[in-house]
Parts: C-alpha cells; structure tokens; sequence
C-alpha cells in the first residue's frame, strides 16, 4: 500500500514539475532574462536556448549557434535579346572614304522686307569636308576628318527702319572669313530591321578648328576695319542615315553637329586697338536647316 502511494506521488510530482517547466518556458518568451550561472541546458527556441540553475531557475540566453538564414530573392527581370549588334552592316577591316559639299550663294538689289530698306549686298558661303575611316569592328569605324569654311559678305547699303525716331542706316560693310578644321571621329552604324541597304549611324566627334577673318566698314576717312583670329574646340555627335546605291557606295544624310563648344577669339582694330572674346555653348536641338548630304566609298 505504501509502495503504491509512494509511486502515485512521485507520479504527480514528476507531472506537476513538467506543467511548471512548460508554464515557466512560455512566460520566459515574454519576459526574456539573463543568466548568471549554467546549468542544464534545454532547447526554447530557434534563436535562443533554456538555462537553468541547481536552485531551479530558468534564464534566456541567444543560441551560440548561427541562425539559418532565408535565401534572398534573386530574381531579376530577364533581357530581352533585341539581336541589333548580331547584324552586320559593314563588316570589319572595311575602308570609307567620302566627304560633303555645300555651296550657297546671294545677291540682294534695292531690297525691301518688313523694316529692312533698300538693302544691297552680294555674298556666298562654300563648304567642304573630305573623311577617311576604317572598320576596326563590325559596324564600327574610326577615322579622319578635314574641313574648310569660306564666307563672304559685301553689303554697299542695309537701312532698318522702325519708325520716325529710329532708323539705322549704314554703308561699305565687308566681312570674309576662313576656317579650318581637323577632326577625329568615331561611327557606329546600324541597320533598318534586316536591311543591308538602308541604315543609322551616330558619329562622335572631337574637332579643333583655327580661323581668320577681317571685316570693316565705311570708306575714306571713315573706314573702320577689325582683323581676327579665332581657336575653337568642339566636342559633339551628329547623326544620320545611310542608303546604298551600289555594293560600295552609299548616299548620306546627316544633321549638323550637337554638342559643347568652346570658342575664343582675339581682334585687332585700325592696328591699335585689342579685344578678345571667349564663349561656350551647348547645344543639343536638331536643326533641320543644317542637314548635309555626302557620298561614301567603301572598299
């Protein structure tokens, strides 16, 4: 009989003393505590782990072991494949060879417009530009390229009229200049859809240019004359659009150059006086009034 009872107790004790312990894990959760002395070790949680002394206390301490941690999301948008650079245009080790020429001229007699009266003047404007490049890539050149500029102006009479309390009238005005320019450049083309005749190329460009020029006004006693000297830099791109005609010559059509350029320049007056000037400007519009038309040889 007393064995029984003694069983029966330790029974009860054993469950009662679980109860507690599951109780005083869930309430240690809530209410995480150090611990200052170890003693037998049981398992709370992924993170942190039971201690608990001889006298029966429990404490919460961070599991020394590394934490799993969840892999990141990786995913990232796929490419799409577009196959422009799989097509080849011009194929490496090609040579060009071309160049753009423009030539306007006017000539204005007793001329009225608006508020311009009487205007009578005679000039022109020549252009040209030769380029050398070679195809160290597919689609991809690089090269030379030349240019010269000639203006011309010779206005004998120019009258602005405004109204009775203002009007400009002047005489003998003069104005010619040349310009040189050396370039290096560098062209990448691109064909239209799956066509080997009609494509798009952007030429990058690097260009110093150097000019002169000389302009004056009146006659006699009352000629007044400037002579200069310009240094400009320019860096810029200019696109356009390429039409075979043969196997190994193309028309082309380009827009003017845009981009910075840097201009600085110094003026002598009557050979006394001294001026200079120094401007910078960016420009990246296209003007529809400065498209140039060329021909490229390929071989």
């Amino acid at each position: 009989m007393c064995k029984n009872l003694l069983w029966l107790y330790l029974f009860l004790s054993m469950k009662i003393k679980t109860q507690l312990s599951s109780l005083v894990i869930a309430l240690l959760g809530w209410f995480p505590l150090q611990a200052n002395a170890a003693g037998e070790v049981e398992t709370a949680a992924s993170d942190s782990i039971i201690v608990s002394d001889a006298t029966g206390h429990y404490y919460i301490i961070p599991d020394p072991t590394p934490a799993k941690r969840k892999p990141k999301n990786t995913y990232r948008p796929v490419r799409v494949d577009r196959e422009i650079a799989k097509m080849t245009f011009i194929p490496k080790g090609t040579w060009m060879t071309g160049g753009t020429v423009s030539y306007s001229e006017h000539d204005e007699k007793n001329l009225n417009f608006l508020v311009l009266k009487d205007v009578q003047a005679l000039g022109y404007t020549f252009n040209v530009s030769p380029y050398v490049g070679y195809f160290f890539k597919d689609n991809v050149a690089a090269g030379v390229r030349f240019a010269y500029n000639r203006t011309y102006l010779d206005m004998d009479n120019f009258e602005l009229n405004l109204g009775e309390d203002f009007n400009i009238n002047l005489k003998n005005l003069y104005w010619l200049e040349h310009k040189y320019e050396v370039s290096g450049f560098l062209r990448t083309y691109m064909p239209i859809g799956r066509s080997k005749i009609f494509g798009l190329f952007n030429e990058l460009r690097l260009t110093y240019g150097y000019g002169e020029g000389k302009n004056s006004t009146g006659s006699g006693t009352e000629y007044d004359g400037t002579y200069e000297r310009s240094h400009n830099f320019l860096i810029g791109m200019a696109p356009g659009l390429t039409a075979f005609i043969t196997d190994w010559s193309a028309v082309e059509v380009s827009v003017g150059v845009m981009g910075y350029n840097f201009k600085w320049v110094n003026q002598t007056t009557n050979q006394i006086e001294t001026g200079k000037k120094r401007t910078s400007s960016g420009d990246f519009k296209i003007n529809l009034f400065s498209i140039n038309i060329g021909m490229t040889f390929y071989f």
